[in-house]
This record gives structure tokens, sequence and C-alpha cells, in this order.
């Protein structure tokens, strides 16, 4: 039998008292903090029935005064929605069923155009200027192949990677910096060294699916904060959260080209995000996948920057910027190193030393900012367009973010569409594409979906947008 959820079922108390005339036309709504405190909710649920009521049309934002109550001529009765189809949840068990019933289904579809991918497209990618430095690596040392690994990593690239962090004001020791399998092993790191099992951590919503699933693994509780792809994560939110009754022992948030929203953190709320974590002694983890990919000669400001109190984790990733293929991320743990150090070890032991030696052979190099360049220019074409198909193909209405920089398009579809069904209806057509469904623990996201530009524009990507667009012409 379904159950109302529990924020829908709020909003619907509030719809009835704006019918009955107990909250009248023009009034305040009740703040965000007075609902956590009188419903005994959590931020992300306080959050989603002011959304609902948003989206019903009877709650109006006043910039600097809060939420006031609209037209009661206006208001709908409430909206119960069917449920989700069940899922086997003894399957997925501790890996976010809803995310891993959508991967597995991409996986065994036959993909004709894969627009779900945050990769460029193998011919973006300097393959063969790696696979020349990978030769002579092994000419070099014909010996790396059957010696195992430091825990730590070649110093070698540890030290480029200090060296380009200064650019974005990252003061970072290559002698505490951990080489890892991807940014995704760098992250298990992070909350493995300071959460433990049924811990609170916070995270941006939407958010980036693989971490709803790490955080699931690790058997961390997942509470979202609202973020725009304006300016990011909503630090007044965030500042009621750490207030309130409930423990977060860490953060994660992706200040450049936040998955899936593209947002950018401006400069003064980077500053204040780390001071505020740092006043309440919650971790902050930085994941900087993006930020190579940013439209700009000068490195943006990570949040490493404004950390006096050694209390942010940074990791960072080239599986977008270089090669996915070889899986390099890093950490840079601060006073956490020591832990880190070790739960690598215990986790995976070190990585080969070869695409290591690779890769600092070519970040050494002014070819290397060279390709940088070409990539960000070629990417910032081929979003621009995707954006214009999307909007020539997709319903009037729909929304499309306009990120400074990446890979990623978060679009916004009327709420009346699924993006569940177009994604189940793409996959029949050989198109698999990001549901919104997948990067929150809540239903808001549901007519949105994430749309990868990584591959140069062609006649066969735009037949496929088309294709969708004709898919969700027939949902309506």
């Amino acid at each position: 039998m379904h159950t109302t959820p529990l924020y829908r079922q709020l909003a619907n108390h509030y719809l009835d008292a704006i019918r009955s005339g107990t909250l009248k036309t023009g009034e305040r709504f009740p703040s965000i903090r007075l609902m956590m405190e009188k419903h005994a909710v959590s931020l992300s649920t306080a959050v989603q029935v002011c959304r609902e009521l948003e989206d019903c049309g009877v709650l109006e934002a006043r910039p600097r005064s809060g939420n006031y109550i609209r037209q009661p001529d206006t208001v709908p009765k409430p909206v119960v929605t069917a449920p989700p189809p069940p899922i086997d949840n003894s399957v997925y068990l501790g890996l976010h069923p809803q995310v891993s019933v959508v991967l597995k289904a991409g996986q065994r579809a036959t993909i004709k155009v894969n627009l779900a991918t945050a990769y460029c497209a193998p011919s973006l990618y300097p393959l063969k200027i790696l696979q020349d430095h990978m030769i002579k690596a092994l000419r070099r040392d014909p010996h790396l192949l059957d010696a195992e690994g430091s825990t730590c990593g070649q110093l070698t690239l540890r030290n480029i990677l200090a060296r380009r962090a200064l650019a974005a004001k990252a003061n970072l020791t290559a002698e505490k910096i951990v080489i890892t399998n991807g940014a995704t092993e760098a992250l298990n790191l992070a909350l493995r060294a300071v959460t433990q099992p049924g811990d609170s951590v916070a995270v941006e919503s939407p958010t980036f699916y693989g971490l709803l699933q790490i955080l699931d693994s690790l058997n961390l509780r997942a509470v979202e904060v609202p973020a725009t792809a304006h300016s990011g994560i909503n630090l007044l939110a965030l500042e009621q959260l750490l207030q309130g009754p409930q423990r977060i022992q860490a953060l994660i948030v992706i200040p450049n080209l936040q998955n899936p929203l593209g947002s950018i953190m401006p400069d003064a709320n980077k500053a204040r995000l780390v001071q505020l974590c740092a006043r309440h002694d919650t971790v902050l983890i930085e994941d900087d996948t993006y930020g190579d990919l940013v439209d700009t000669e000068k490195p943006l400001s990570t949040l490493k920057h404004w950390d006096r109190g050694d209390n942010v984790m940074y990791c960072a990733s080239l599986n977008k910027t270089l090669a996915p293929g070889m899986r390099l991320g890093w950490i840079s743990a601060g006073k956490w190193h020591d832990r880190v150090e070790m739960l690598k070890h215990t986790q995976s032991r070190g990585c080969e030393a070869l695409s290591q030696l690779a890769v600092a052979a070519f970040m050494k190099t002014p070819s290397y900012e060279r390709y940088l360049r070409r990539l960000r220019k070629v990417l910032t074409q081929q979003r621009q367009q995707m954006s214009e198909a999307i909007t020539r193909h997709f319903p009037p209405g729909t929304g499309v973010t306009d990120p400074r920089g990446g890979t990623l398009l978060w679009v916004e579809l009327p709420p009346r569409y699924s993006a569940m069904t177009l994604f189940h209806e793409a996959l029949k057509a050989g198109i698999l594409i990001s549901p919104g469904d997948i990067f929150s623990n809540s239903p808001r996201f549901k007519h949105c979906v994430r749309i990868g530009c990584g591959a140069p524009y062609s006649p066969k990507i735009e037949e496929a947008l088309a294709a969708l667009g004709h898919l969700l012409k027939n949902q309506g």
C-alpha cells in the first residue's frame, strides 16, 4: 500500500489551511526553521514542503523577507502521485537501489547515442601523447610493471599536482597527497577517515548520483541542502541545518562546475562556507574534479584556499580532463593524512606507476596547457550546439542551464513530464540519458534530465535529441 510522503502530507495540510482561510493572502508563511521545530522534520523535508507549495502556486518568495501566501483562488487541490515501480532492495542492498537500477538498465541496453556520460569523446583526449610517454617510461624502467606501486603514489606526479594547485590558490604539500583510483576512491577515503556508520553527511541537492551510492555503501545518512545553478549550495539553508539539533559530521560539495547543475560558487560564498563548517566543526570535503574545464585562463579558487584550520579535505581527478581509462585521482587530507594513507593501503594498496609517470611527463610540458585551452574551446561550442538543439526539440517551457565550462547541461522540463518515463522510452530507442530522479533522494527533480555534451555535435546527436522531443510530446 502506497503511503503519501511526509513532505506532501504537510503540504496538503497547509493547502487545506489556505483554502479554509486560516492562512490568508499576503500573510507570511512559517519559516523553514519554524516548520522544522513545529513538525519535528528535517531541513530537506521542510524545504520540500515549501517547494511543493510553490509548484502549486500558493507561495511567493520575497527577497530578504521570506515566503508569503498568494491569491487563494489559484489554490489547487492536493495531488497524490502514483507510487514508483517496486525495486528489489535485496539486490542492491547498501548501494542506493534507484540509482543502481537506472545504471544497470543502461548497461544492459544496446546504446546508439550516449547522452548520459560526463566524459569527453575519446577523440578529444591526448591518447597518442600519453601512449608515447608510457613507452618512454617503460624504456627507462622495464620493471615498472612488476613493481608494487607505493601507497601514496609517484612523488613526481604529486609534486606537479601540488605546484598546479598553487594557481588555484590552494597550498598543498606533495608529501601529503595520496594518489587514488579516481575521485570516487578519494571521496570514499575521505568519508571513511572522518565518519562512522550512521553519521549524517550533508550534500548538495541535486548532487552527483555516485555520491549517493557511496554514502549508502558506507551506511551514512545523506542530508540534502538545496543548490542552484547560479551559485551552488544555499548557505542560509546550510547554516540553519548546522545550527539545528542534528549533528552533521561532514559536508561534500563541488564548488566549481557542480555535477549536475554546472554551478560555480562565488568566492565570497566559498570563504563563508569554509568559515561556517569550521565554526560548527563539520568536516568539509571538496571535490574539484571539474575545475580545469572552466572557461577561463585564470583558474578558479578552491575552498582549500580559505582553509585556516586544516578542516578541508581536497579531492580531485584527471578522469574528465585527461584520460578516463587511467582512473587517476588524488586526495590532500591535511590533518587526516596518516589515517587516509593507511585506509588507502588497506583498501586498495598503491596505484600502478606507469600511468602516473606518463601523466606527469605530459603535465610538466607547455603542451598540457595548450591541450586544456583547445579542450575548453571545443566543449564551449558543443554545449552551445546541444543547448540550441534542446530548445528546438523539447517542449515549450523547458529550461536549460548555461554553465561556464564542463560537459554537462541540466534540463528542467515542465513539471507534468516524467524524466524516468523518458529514460525508459529512450532506452528502447537506443538513447541513454540521466533522469533527474537519481540525483536526489527526494522526488523534486523527477522532471529534470542531465545531458552530456562531451561528444562533438553530429547529425546522430541531432536525431537523438529530436527523438527525445518526440517521446516527450507523446507524454504530453
